[in-house]
C-alpha cells in the first residue's frame, strides 16, 4: 500500500511540476518577446488589484479557453477531430514519467527514487512517445476536412520524419559513451570527473552530438524558425478548424514539448541533477577544499540544479523563437537531410574511432 501511495505522489508531483512550468512558459514567452520589442507584455490580469507583473495571466487565459464555445465544423470527421488534440497532449505529457529529477532519498528507512518510472529503455520510451505525437497533428489536419489544415498536417509529418532521423543519430553517440538506455544511469555516469576537475557531462564528450540533437529537437517543437506545420502567414496550419479548449491543448502541447526537450537536453548532455564536484557527503573541490552537507541539503542542491538547467534551456528556446525568422520549406528539409543527418553520422564515426583507441 505504501508503495502505491508513493507512486501516486510521484505521478501527481511530476504532472503538477510539468503543467505549472508549461503554464508559466506562456507568460515567460510574452514577457521575453515584450522586452525584445520594447513593450510591457502581459500585465493586466489581477486579483483584488494585485497584478504581480502579470503572473495571473496564464490562469486567466486557461479559464477563458475552458469556457469558450467548443466549435466543431459540420464538415469535419467529428470523433477524430475531437480526439486529435488530446492525443498530442497525452503522448507528450506521459514522457515526464521517466525524467530523473534527482537522486534517491531516504525517508523513514525507505529509499525513494526521485523519478516516477526508472525503466531499462527510458530513452527509447521518450523518443517513442514524442514520435507518436505526430498522430495528433496528422489527425487534426485530416479530420478537419480542410485542405489548408491537411497541408499543415502533411508538412508536420514530413518535418517530424526528417528530424527524427537526425535526433536519433545524435543520441547514438550518447549511448556509445554512456552504454545504457536507462536515464538514471546516464545521469549517474556524468557524475565522474575528467582530468580531476572537469565534469564528465555529455556536452563535453559529445559536443557535435549536442549540436545536432539541439537543432533537431528545436524542429520537433514546431516553433519558429521550424514552424512549417503552422505557418500562420502561409497556410494557417493543422489547427485551422480548432478553437477554445482544443486549440488551447495544441498550444499547450507546444510549450510542454519545450519543457520535455529541455529535460532531455539537461539529462543527456548537462549532467541532469548532477552538480559539479558535489558528492553524497557534500562538495569536494579540485583544489582539495571540502564543504560538508547534510543528505537533505545535497538532495536540495541536486533538484535545484535540475530545475535551473531546465529553466535555462526553456528560456533559450524562447529566445531563439523570437530571434530568428522562419525557414523556407526547402531550406528546412535541406538542413535536416543534407546537414544534420551527415553530421550525426560523422559524430557516430568519430565517437567509435575515439572509443576504439
Amino acid at each position: 500500500m505504501i508503495e502505491i501511495l508513493i507512486l501516486l505522489a510521484k505521478i501527481v508531483g511530476s504532472l503538477v511540476w510539468l503543467l505549472l512550468l508549461t503554464l508559466y512558459l506562456t507568460w515567460a514567452e510574452r514577457k521575453v518577446s515584450a522586452v525584445m520589442q520594447d513593450r510591457i507584455g502581459a500585465n493586466r490580469a489581477s486579483i483584488r488589484g494585485l497584478r504581480l507583473f502579470g503572473l495571473f495571466q496564464p490562469f486567466a487565459d486557461a479559464i477563458k479557453m475552458i469556457f469558450k464555445e467548443d466549435f466543431r465544423p459540420s464538415f469535419s470527421r467529428r470523433l477524430l477531430h475531437t480526439l486529435a488534440p488530446f492525443l498530442s497532449f497525452f503522448f507528450v505529457a506521459v514522457t515526464v514519467s521517466v525524467m530523473p529529477f534527482g537522486d534517491r532519498i531516504r525517508i523513514g528507512g525507505r529509499t525513494i527514487s526521485l523519478q516516477v518510472l526508472d525503466i531499462d529503455v527510458g530513452l527509447l520510451f521518450v523518443l517513442a512517445m514524442l514520435s507518436l505525437g505526430i498522430y495528433g497533428i496528422l489527425l487534426s489536419g485530416w479530420a478537419s476536412n480542410n485542405r489548408f489544415a491537411l497541408l499543415g498536417g502533411m508538412r508536420g509529418a514530413a518535418q517530424f520524419l526528417s528530424y527524427e532521423v537526425a535526433l536519433g543519430l545524435a543520441l547514438v553517440g550518447v549511448v556509445m559513451v554512456f552504454p545504457s538506455l536507462r536515464l538514471s544511469e546516464i545521469v549517474s555516469a556524468q557524475g565522474r570527473l575528467l582530468f580531476g576537475f572537469l565534469p564528465k557531462w555529455g556536452v563535453v564528450l559529445q559536443p557535435l552530438g549536442f549540436f545536432v540533437f539541439f537543432i533537431a529537437a528545436l524542429a520537433e517543437t514546431k516553433r519558429v524558425p521550424f514552424d512549417m506545420p503552422e505557418g500562420e502567414s502561409e497556410i494557417i496550419g493543422f489547427f485551422t478548424e480548432y478553437g477554445g479548449l482544443k486549440w488551447g491543448l495544441f498550444m499547450f502541447t507546444d510549450f510542454m514539448e519545450i519543457v520535455i526537450i529541455s529535460c532531455l537536453t539537461t539529462t543527456l548532455f548537462f549532467g541532469g541533477w548532477q552538480v559539479p564536484w558535489l558528492g553524497a557527503d557534500g562538495f569536494v573541490f579540485p583544489g582539495g577544499g571540502t564543504w560538508a552537507l547534510a543528505p537533505w541539503a545535497v538532495t536540495v542542491f541536486q533538484v535545484l540544479a535540475f530545475n535551473v538547467k531546465v529553466a535555462f534551456f526553456c528560456w533559450l528556446q524562447i529566445l531563439i523563437r523570437w530571434t530568428y525568422p522562419r525557414f523556407r520549406y526547402d531550406q528546412l528539409m535541406d538542413l535536416g537531410w543534407k546537414v544534420l543527418i551527415p553530421l550525426g553520422l560523422l559524430n557516430i564515426i568519430l565517437t567509435a574511432a575515439v572509443l576504439s583507441v
